[in-house]
């Protein structure tokens, strides 16, 4: 087949670079992303574009479909619930497929009053009040969403001053353990997936810490009951929390990419690709595997340097190879500077046979540029060439050295990630 052009906006957001892991490898996917705002999309999406208006301004959707036209673009994934509800009112003026659900699916799913409305009547909705007419209860933003702007009222002196009940949503209070239940729908209405994973552990309301749980009868329940009363297309999730008698009561419904189906993926069901396929009206069919998986995830950096360089200078020992074995970002690195035609010169002062240990770690003598075996009591610097050169290596010393000599960027073993290029 063809290779599907995917744009993803907006591109900077957490979510958006699980949908980048999850599409960027694929040959039969063109990866592209797009922001209004720019943060972190242009370290991580090959194909970058900035600059696009905010979809409030009157000239979005002309900017978008000029980037549609221009890059042949088959389809677009909205990566935030208000983008989704605005793509979805605006299907018939944008020049491409859409990863969004019909109109009313989409507003449903947006507003928590028209969710509970819609699903009225199931037993594992929560109770909603119109005022504060039991405590403790929990007030969220009607539209909101990963916990932001949220209040647990446990008394009348805890009631804010200054709230708009009228964008709230009142419900009763849920104590017990909270689910993210990662969904997905083929084209024909049939539910084929369902993937509930723990929240462990929260941070600003993304899911950084989980494992993946088995389908008890209840959760199956609630999603059938879901699929059943709303329209999907692909990927959706559901989130649910027990009530005070352990019973799981449902908190909101989302349609776009969640970052934590990471750990869906890593079980073998790839989401964002099915939901491609699907929405090119391919029919699809998971391969449901039998392992579980625990995900624990922090904040990772992500650097750009306004130096440009051709040649990259390396140390062996302590830096290559580190308490005797292979340290593998410097192979990625290395294996990373050959992928952009920069020259890479291993520069050492290796004792003994320098080509048997290399054999020894299954290092190609291939991967340099050329190989600097130093066996007198020169400094590095009298080997190098410092035009648009970098050097790397463990020991201050000859760092300092060659930073006075040369006057070029020199790094240690720690600061190898700073040179690593994510863009894919």
């Amino acid at each position: 087949m063809a290779k599907v052009k995917v744009l993803v906006f907006p591109a900077g957001e957490v979510n958006s670079i699980e949908l980048h892991d999850a599409l960027s490898t694929c040959v039969n996917i063109e990866l592209f992303g797009a922001s209004s705002v720019d943060r972190h999309g242009s370290y991580k999406f090959k194909n970058y574009i900035s600059g696009l208006p905010l979809i409030t301004e009157d000239n979005f959707l002309e900017k978008l479909n000029y980037i549609i036209e221009k890059h042949s673009i088959d389809i677009v994934i909205p990566t935030h619930d208000s983008v989704v509800l605005f793509f979805s009112k605006n299907r018939d003026q944008i020049l491409s497929k859409i990863l969004v659900p019909d109109g009313n699916a989409a507003e449903i799913c947006r507003y928590k009053s028209l969710t509970y409305k819609t699903l009225e009547g199931y037993s594992f909705i929560p109770k909603i009040f119109n005022d504060f007419d039991e405590f403790p209860l929990f007030i969220k933003p009607d539209d909101g969403q990963g916990g932001k702007d949220t209040f647990l009222i446990k008394d009348k002196s805890e009631i804010p001053v200054s709230i708009n009940l009228d964008n709230y949503v009142l419900c009763e209070y849920l104590p017990g353990e909270e689910l993210s239940v990662d969904c997905f729908t083929d084209k024909n209405g049939e539910l084929l997936i369902v993937s509930p994973r723990l929240r462990e552990r929260t941070m600003a309301g993304i899911s950084v810490a989980g494992r993946n749980i088995e389908i008890s009868d209840e959760i199956k329940y609630i999603a059938e009951c879901i699929n059943t009363k709303i329209t999907f297309l692909g990927l959706w999730f559901f989130q649910i929390k027990k009530d005070k008698f352990g019973d799981w009561k449902l908190l909101e419904i989302s349609t776009r990419c969640a970052s934590s189906m990471s750990l869906t993926r890593s079980l073998g069901y790839n989401l964002p690709l099915m939901s491609i396929y699907t929405a090119m009206g391919y029919d699809v069919k998971p391969l449901h595997q039998n392992y579980n998986v625990q995900m624990d995830r922090t904040l990772i950096s992500r650097y750009k340097i306004d130096y440009e360089f051709d040649s990259v200078y390396i140390d062996f020992d302590d830096t290559i190879i580190i308490r005797g074995k292979v340290y593998l970002p410097a192979m990625w690195l290395i294996y990373q500077m050959n992928n952009l035609g920069k020259k890479v010169f291993l520069i050492t002062r290796h004792e003994g046979n320098l080509n048997k240990t290399l054999e020894k770690y299954k290092i190609s003598k291939d991967l340099f540029y050329e190989i600097i075996h130093i066996i007198d009591y020169k400094p590095k610097s009298y080997y190098m060439n410092p035009n648009k050169a970098i050097f790397i290596d463990n020991a201050f010393q000859e760092r300092l050295e060659v930073n006075k000599m040369h006057n070029i960027p020199v790094f240690d073993v720690d600061a190898i990630e700073v040179l690593m290029d994510w863009v894919v």
